[in-house]
């Protein structure tokens, strides 16, 4: 049983922290393992947006299960990223291969309507898979979300927020719950007023950072900063969480995993912070050094399986 308000760290070789981002970046993604489907680009949002979704399941599924499913949001300072990339690969393929049905999901990277939209297209996505949960063969009552970076930023907003009227999208699924029962947020941006800059080896070194997700800056609109902030949303029934972050992070501070997770127990929510030694940024959750797969599937079991 993991228990609540537990912070662990993890150690792995910090050597991995120097080639990880190029490698993410330079590697073919790896081929889908044979058990494991992977249906791409299709659609979820309104009939005239371009962004699709990646649909991943188990190959072989006994007739009338209905499966637990994970929406995973793609990182890249709400700028960039893409569903497909290798890090949302091997999320997706180790999620369906644990019995997950998942989908990796594109959205808003316009400068002109970013934020909400992005946030608005992450729900719509549970949403999706809520209303389309007989057809996929989904318990549409065990829902989560995992993200990494921007990614993390985007899920831990979807978790904490659900039925909120100033984040609730208009359509294309009027009616359906976005909510979400459990939520891993990698290496994510927690409170956008306190994310510091950082020395080579991620020391926190006090000068306050800014972001790319909207174009005010923190003096301009302090109160829209403080409302696109995960922290600001926390309750005592926010969805228990998992936080992966690095100690080296030189892109996300640190202290950005530790003040979510202070947060959340003082809240009295479910908060496990694991820290892991001399890891940067952007890692996926299986590398040559470490393997976090197992930790995630059963964070994921404990809350989305019966």
């Amino acid at each position: 049983m993991i228990s609540k308000n537990r912070s662990i760290t993890l150690i792995c070789n910090p050597l991995f922290a120097l080639v990880m981002v190029a490698s993410l970046l330079s590697a073919a993604p790896p081929d889908p393992p044979q058990e494991v489907i992977i249906r791409r680009d299709l659609s979820y949002l309104a009939a005239d947006r371009q962004e699709k979704l990646d649909l991943y399941h188990p190959a072989e599924r006994p007739a009338g299960t209905l499966s637990p499913a994970v929406i995973i949001i793609h990182g890249g300072g709400w700028t960039g990223g893409d569903k497909g990339a290798k890090r949302e690969l091997i999320t997706g393929t180790n999620l369906a291969r644990a019995g997950y049905v998942c989908a990796s999901v594109n959205y808003s990277l316009s400068e002109r309507s970013r934020w909400p939209t992005n946030l608005h297209d992450c729900k719509n996505a549970v949403r999706w898979m809520r209303a389309n949960a007989e057809e996929l063969g989904v318990d549409p009552e065990r829902i989560g979300v995992i993200g990494g970076s921007a990614g993390g930023h985007l899920a831990l907003m979807v978790a904490y927020t659900a039925g909120n009227p100033e984040f609730s999208p208009a359509g294309p699924y009027p009616g359906v719950s976005d909510h979400v029962s459990a939520c891993v947020n990698m290496y994510g941006i927690t409170n956008l007023l306190t994310r510091r800059h950082t020395d080579d080896k991620g020391a926190p070194i006090g000068a306050l950072k800014d972001h790319q997700l909207f174009p005010e800056k923190r003096g301009e609109a302090p109160a829209k900063w403080r409302s696109a902030s995960p922290v600001s949303h926390v309750r005592r029934d926010s969805p228990p969480t998992l936080t992966l972050h690095g100690t080296a992070d030189t892109v996300v501070d640190r202290d950005q995993a530790v003040e979510l997770d202070r947060t959340l127990r003082l809240a009295g929510a479910e908060s496990i912070l694991r820290m892991v030694q001399g890891a940067n940024h952007a890692w996926p959750l299986k590398t040559q050094s470490f393997d976090l797969t197992g930790e995630v599937v059963a964070f994921f079991d404990k809350h989305l399986k019966p």
